[in-house]
């Protein structure tokens, strides 16, 4: 099929974007205008995200029933971090729409399904489920190499053994480095990766780089997000993931914007040379 390409553009050229610094106060602009845009249609946005506290709670039920689970429910709620990018798509096309004036209805979100970068977007996005099982897989590890192989007998005697013991800090030490490992990776990755392929069809390569150069030209700015967001998707999780249906729109949206500050528009002219 001609329009099917991952790694480069329609054209087969590998797209730069050129990328601009950001501060700190664009940071705080953009969850505020993420705000704007959920609240402008928080029904329909709510009911679109309530997926992400029901998947939340499918999926916490099966790591709190069986044996090697209880150990996961912290990794599980973290890695939500790690597909954040990803499950956010629909509402970058609502942010994308209101932008350009067209109707927003909820509904709108599906229409990514017939954008050109499709294949892109599903190359990444099979990316970041790889790197959250991974993460799974790595933070299980943790767990069996100080605890070995005997699951938790419960969820409160877990907690205090973690809290309590020498084995339990080097289990909070470990987890917690290896998790800001993985989520510098998808920072680095997957920063402005999904928008800029809405965007524009600039293939894979391209909007995996150009979310890179965003990081390395904005080191501090960008932490601070990926910190920002890390937060607000634990503090969204707490309530029984309940928080995720506002908490995830927000950041969808804001990271919409966040594209936008960091991505000069497409009349900048960016290079092209063939892949």
């Amino acid at each position: 099929m001609a329009s099917f390409h991952v790694m480069s553009d329609a054209r087969g050229m590998h797209v730069q974007p050129k990328v601009r610094r950001i501060t700190t106060a664009d940071l705080i602009d953009v969850l505020r205008l993420g705000v704007e845009d959920f609240w402008a249609k928080p029904s329909h946005y709510v009911f679109m995200c309530l997926i992400y506290p029901v998947v939340g709670l499918i999926l916490a039920q099966w790591t709190t029933s069986g044996a090697y689970a209880i150990q996961l429910l912290y990794p599980l709620m973290s890695g939500f971090a790690l597909l954040g990018p990803f499950a956010a798509i629909g509402l970058y096309e609502i942010s994308r729409r209101r932008e350009l004036g067209m109707d927003t209805s909820w509904w709108h979100a599906l229409e990514v399904r017939h954008s050109p970068a499709v294949p892109a977007i599903a190359v990444i996005g099979i990316m970041l489920v790889a790197l959250f099982l991974l993460w799974l897989f790595t933070a299980q590890s943790i767990y069996t190499s100080l605890f070995g192989a005997q699951p938790p007998a419960s969820i409160g005697g877990f907690v205090r053994e973690v809290l309590t013991t020498p084995k339990g800090w080097t289990l909070i030490l470990l987890g917690n480095a290896a998790g800001f490992v993985f989520a510098a990776i998808v920072l680095a990755t997957t920063v402005v990766a999904f928008p800029l392929l809405l965007d524009r069809d600039v293939g894979a390569v391209s909007a995996i780089e150009t979310s890179a150069r965003a990081v390395m030209t904005n080191p501090l700015q960008m932490a601070l997000w990926g910190l920002m967001v890390a937060v607000l998707l634990v503090i969204g999780s707490i309530p029984l993931f309940a928080g995720l249906a506002v908490v995830m729109p927000v950041l969808g949206h804001a990271t919409w914007h966040l594209y936008r500050r960091v991505v000069e528009p497409e009349r900048a002219q960016p290079d092209r040379r063939p892949m």
